[in-house]
């Protein structure tokens, strides 16, 4: 198991810094595209192909959709797991494959979320058997904005997944500047608005 917790400036498997900041602009991207570009569950996440290409090509996103779902576990990452898999089994889509043989593909995948995933979401990466899992804010960032969470870090999933087969490269804090103002509003009335949104009545973040 590769669980290695790298630096954000590194070039991992030959993708560079600059293209991990793109992908996970294009996570942030995803919320917008969902509705709004400051929910306040803002947890988003981008599935992304590097094996054919180092610039990568989007296969599907995901957003936290429990407020609007009313499914408790329908966090960003686990709702970009089911999309992916509904774009693979697609009969009338580009990919067309089996049920296994969608399962298989995720090996060549990489999972771009814009804050650590809590300890279901890191495990559902896991098994999931994703390449690469690559994210902004950290767990213990978010822990500091006032957000509850179990915690339980990245890195410590992952190294009691040993027994999993695939092998995967763990990223953090990548482009943390421009994700964490995503998560620094709802606790506190004094923090900007992210990008496109203005405080409206009762100190929510609007478009």
């Amino acid at each position: 198991l590769q669980h290695v917790l790298a630096e954000p400036t590194l070039s991992i498997n030959g993708v560079p810094p600059s293209v991990r900041e793109t992908w996970m602009r294009r996570a942030n991207a995803a919320l917008a595209e969902a509705g709004t570009p400051c929910p306040f569950g803002a947890f988003a996440s981008a599935v992304v192909n590097h094996t054919a290409s180092v610039e990568g090509e989007l296969v599907c996103t995901g957003v936290n959709a429990v407020r609007t779902t009313g499914d408790p576990v329908l966090h960003g990452e686990i709702a970009a797991i089911q999309n992916c898999t509904a774009v693979f089994t697609d009969p009338a889509g580009a990919h067309r494959l089996t049920p296994m043989q969608a399962q298989a593909a995720f090996a060549d995948l990489t999972l771009y979320t814009n804050a650590e995933s809590c300890p279901m979401c890191a495990s559902a990466i896991r098994w999931a058997g994703f390449r690469e899992y690559v994210y902004g804010s950290s767990l213990e960032r978010l822990i500091e904005l006032g957000w509850t969470q179990i915690r339980v870090p990245s890195a410590d999933i992952f190294q009691a997944s040993g027994d999993l087969p695939n092998p995967v490269r763990l990223l953090g804090g990548v482009l943390a500047e421009e994700t964490e103002p995503l998560f620094a509003w709802q606790n506190d009335d004094g923090a900007p608005c992210p990008r496109g949104c203005v405080r409206a009545e009762g100190g929510v973040c609007q478009p």
